[in-house]
């Protein structure tokens, strides 16, 4: 009778212990939820030494953020492929961070 309950035991352990390796792995098989880029904060990083923080600076012939007329797509192009004295970003930076940055740029028109 002992020999039973220890078996029956070890049986139940074991699959207590199978179940939980499923759900591990359906778990794992999730994608990652995508986090929103801080356009703001890639901006801080790389383009506040020449564009200043309020995009006015215009240090190194930085053009002025304030001022300018580029729509979206286009400040996307100078981000990614750079214009005059700026430097390309598009081996730097990802294509969703120098959207966000494009965007939040375009915050710092009046």
């Amino acid at each position: 009778m002992r020999q039973i309950l220890i078996l029956a035991f070890l049986g139940l352990f074991l699959l207590a212990c199978g179940q939980d390796n499923k759900v591990k792995k359906v778990a794992a098989k999730k994608p990652a939820a995508k986090k929103k880029v801080d356009g703001a904060k890639v901006y801080k990083q790389y383009c506040v030494t020449c564009h200043g923080v309020n995009g006015d600076m215009g240090a190194s012939g930085a053009f002025n953020l304030v001022e300018s007329k580029l729509s979206l797509e286009e400040r996307i192009s100078v981000i990614t492929n750079g214009r005059n004295t700026m430097t390309p970003f598009k081996g730097l930076l990802s294509e969703a961070k120098i959207k966000a940055v494009a965007e939040y740029t375009e915050t710092l028109k009046k």
